[in-house]
Order: structure tokens, then sequence, then C-alpha cells
């Protein structure tokens, strides 16, 4: 089998992808670069996703790439017009003609001997495998699992005579006019299909185990619409727009946290206006404080205007089982369906699935930390973008992407082969990087998969957009933690293992440059 060899692989060509792709190229022009994607075209998520009304939960000044203007005045966005803006961005950077589409990246090896990365690949149209060799490996698939999205099983279900569907594999030819759907769920996908749906639907229920904390937004940004009307350049309104936005979540963010019975006070009083007097507000009350789990985020306040067209409505209950045709509760009442839409979340997965070994040795991900939140610790030569929880995952894979390029271009000035992090045992604790900050039933099941949350930094997670573009955008590149390294025979076995402390660094010596890196500006 003929191998194919770049000096930087890309492992998925969604939102995370390619902004990884714009940065490095930026800093390292000449870098032979290659973007491997299962699916057929680049968008990830936004691909994949086809259920009525997808639409960010985040606002598009930051959930758009910090190096692209989002020029639309609306706050949220359909699933196909962010789609089609990551596609612009890739054809626009280059990047669109670096993609191989089609491709199921199966393992990645590590060779300390050659300082490289093989990579053995699928092509799903034919079945054939291809090799990669790469110097440096970025994982950029997210934490969902593309293939099977979480979904219990309910009492009854083989007995209903309806339709039963996942969001995530959403059938094209399903026609929900004129039909009684519920929706089970209560997160952002439930909140996005209750108005989505309820036009044309004969009557829609969201059927939740518990209430989520919502918040309506306006449909367009006041601010941007001012700055368009001015004609100020597309730049300079996207920055302006951006770092204000950048400011209200992690204000709003902090204010919840810090006051959680004010932040429910004013949040519950928000949907009660929104909602009208007539409103059951244990449907909207949950048992949690405010960011336990995320927020949810409404347009218009079109969840609202439909509850209140009668089109739609909201049971808070548990499942006793399904009939025939519907689903009886525990409380004895009975949901009549034509339609069920299980909108129950969502499985985690790392790197789409892929095994990862270094020199033969299998990396288990789950006992490992993040050094700064973007490099595995004890794997060479590799970074794996995960984005915020508490924000828009963009915010945080930007940052991931520029601190991997400005990582490339030092070890290219620095004549560096191989730069891994090394971590000691008091450096880990017992929780994963998403247990800890929020409760979410995906949160919960991702506590698995996940890397673990470190106790300090370089290696605690933090979800702090400016305390990470601190360290990420603005810090010198060497540090103690990060070991630089040629590559050879001898490298693997003076590899640094878990049991030494990262702070023991009297017995060892980096062959780092002392050079700077210049800092960044927002």
């Amino acid at each position: 089998m003929e191998q194919q060899h770049v000096d930087v692989l890309v492992i998925g060509a969604g939102i995370s992808g390619i902004s990884a792709a714009r940065h490095v190229l930026r800093d390292n022009p000449r870098a032979s670069l290659v973007v491997l994607e299962r699916r057929a075209r680049v968008g990830g998520t936004w691909d994949l996703f086809r259920y009525p009304g997808i639409r960010s939960d985040s606002d598009m000044p930051t959930f758009g790439f910090g190096f692209r203007p989002w020029t639309d005045a609306r706050i949220l966005a359909g699933g196909a017009q962010i789609r089609q803006y990551v596609e612009d961005a890739a054809a626009d950077g280059g990047i669109l003609d670096r993609v191989r589409f089609g491709r199921r990246a199966i393992s990645a090896d590590f060779s300390h001997d050659t300082g490289r990365w093989t990579v053995e690949v699928e092509d799903e149209s034919t079945g054939t495998h291809e090799s990669y060799s790469a110097g440096y490996l970025v994982g950029a698939t997210g934490y969902y699992d593309y293939d099977q999205p979480y979904r219990p099983e309910f009492p009854g279900e083989a007995d209903f005579q309806g339709a039963m569907v996942h969001p995530q594999h959403w059938p094209e030819d399903l026609d929900h006019t004129g039909k009684r759907v519920v929706v089970i769920g209560s997160g952002a996908t439930a909140i996005t299909l209750l108005p989505a749906m309820a036009g044309e639907a004969e009557h829609v229920t969201m059927l939740q185990r518990s209430p989520t904390y919502i918040l309506a937004l306006p449909e367009v940004d006041p601010l941007t619409s001012v700055l368009q009307k001015l004609r100020a350049p597309a730049r300079l309104t996207h920055k302006i727009v951006r770092a204000r936005n950048i400011a209200l979540q992690r204000g709003s963010y902090a204010f919840c946290r810090k006051y959680p019975r004010l932040a429910r006070k004013v949040l519950l009083g928000l949907v009660r206006a929104q909602a009208g007097k007539g409103v059951d507000m244990k449907h909207f009350s949950p048992r949690y404080k405010p960011w336990d789990q995320r927020l949810c985020v409404v347009p218009g306040g079109d969840l609202f205007k439909v509850l209140k067209s009668g089109k739609a409505s909201v049971a808070t209950d548990h499942i006793d089982t399904f009939t025939p045709d519907g689903i009886r509760l525990k409380s004895g009442e009975e949901l009549k369906a034509d339609i069920v839409v299980t909108a129950t979340g969502l499985s985690v997965r790392l790197m789409g699935g892929m095994e990862l070994t270094v020199d033969g040795r299998p990396v288990d991900i789950t006992d490992r930390v993040l050094y700064k939140a973007v490099l595995l610790e004890g794997v060479p030569n590799m970074s794996l973008v995960i984005g915020y929880t508490n924000a828009s995952w963009t915010l945080k894979a930007d940052l991931a992407a520029d601190y991997t390029a400005r990582l490339l271009a030092h070890m290219r000035r620095h004549g560096h082969d191989i730069a891994t992090p090394v971590a000691g045992d008091g450096d880990r604790s017992d929780f994963s990087v998403m247990g800890e900050a929020l409760t979410s039933g995906y949160i919960a099941r991702a506590d698995q998969v996940m890397p673990r949350q470190g106790t300090r930094a370089p290696w605690r997670l933090w979800n702090n957009y400016y305390r990470d573009r601190a360290m990420l955008r603005d810090a010198p590149i060497d540090d103690s933690p990060l070991r630089f390294a040629k590559a050879g025979p001898t490298v693997a076995n003076d590899t640094v293992t878990n049991d030494t402390a990262a702070n023991d660094t009297d017995d060892i010596v980096s062959t780092a440059g002392t050079a700077q890196e210049p800092s960044r500006a927002a």
C-alpha cells in the first residue's frame, strides 16, 4: 500500500478542522497539509443534522470564525447557512482542495524513531485502505458519535404503531403535516423542533422529565444593524460585536454561578414575561441551578409564541409506557401521537473512534490530562480540539488552532521533530474535563470517555476564554512540561513517564530554544 506523506494531517472538516487548517497554514505557509473527512461535504455537525429548524444555540459572531466575519445581523443561524459559511471559509483559505472526503481514520500510531504518525484510513466509498504519514496530527472530530446517538429504550415502544425518529437520523421523506407529534426531551434540539414543526403539524407536545432554563434572544442584533447602517467595514463590525458578545457570555455565566438564586429569579421572570400570565411555570422551573446545565436560547421567543397559539404544548412527567397510538404518562395522562421524536441526546466519542497508539502501545485517553487544554499528555505531536461547553464552541477551537500553528512554527524554527507534554500523577484528578462543569446527560456520559481534569495549570481546563487566550495566544511556547526532542531510537526510552512529576526537570535537558514567542492581540 502506497503511503502519502504530509507535514500536518487534520482529522475532521467541520468547524474545528477548518479553523485548524487555516491557522496552521497562516503561520506555516509551506507546510503540506491534508484534511480527512468521513462525510461527503465539509461542515461536520452542520452537515450531519438535518432535522426541521436546526440552528445554532450560540450567537453567530462568536460561533463564527475569528478570521472570517459573520455578516448576517441575525443572532442565531440555520444549519444550512452555517454549513455554507464553513465551506466558504474552507474555499477562501485554499483548504477545500486539501480535503479528502469519504475517509474514515481507523488507527494512528506515532513512532519516536521517525518522529511521525502513521494513520490507517478507509475509503468508505470503495472499502479500500490508505496510509498517511504525518509529522503532526490534529484531532478535530468534536466529541459526538456520528453513528450512534443516545437512545434509551422505553417500556412498550414496540407496541407503538406510529413513526419513531431520532433527530440525528432524520428521514428525508418524513411528512409531519397534519400529524400529532410528541418530542421527548427538553434540550436545545427539542426546543428547536417544537416551533419548527408546529406550523404544519396538527399539534406538537414537548414531553420532558424536567425543565430547562430558557432565554429568549432578539432575532436580529441591534448593534450589528446600527453598524451596518453606518456602513462600518465588515471586519470592524465583526470585531466589535464579537468582543461585546464574548464579554456578555463570560459575564452572564460568572453571574449565574456566583449568584444562582438571583440568576434563577431573573431567568424565570423573563420566561414569565415571554410566555404570558396563563403559563404554568412548573414547565420552566428547573430543579438545578442556572448553568449546572447549558442554557437554551430561543430566537425571538418563537417557542413561547407557538405555546400561546395553542399549536404546541409542554408536558412535564415520566413515561409509564408506550401504547399503540401514543404514550401513557405516570400521571395517567395519555399523549396521542402519530410521530414520536426521541430528542434524547447524543453519545460521546473522541477522535471518531480511531485507535491511538504510541510506538505500538495503546493510549488510554481517559487516563490522560490535557496540556493547556489542547495537547494530550504523553502523546507526541498531536492536538485535540475540544470547544467550550459554557460558551461558543468556536471560541476555543480558534484558540486551539492558533496555539497549534504557533507550536509548529516554533518547532520548525528550532529544528525540533517531537513535542510531548509530560505530567505527573499529582496533576490529574479523578473526574474528566467535562464532569465537573455541567450536569447535562451527554456531559455525564462523556465522563467515561474524555481526558481527566487537571489539578493545576497548565493541566486544568478552565472553560474561560480570557484565561485561555492569555495561555494559548499570548504566552511563550517554551514551558517546562513541554519537552522537545529530535527523532531517533533513543527518544522513546528517554521519554518521561507518568510517574515522573512534571516539575522535576533538573535531570532532564530540554532541547527547546530560548527565544520568546511574540504575543498576539485578541
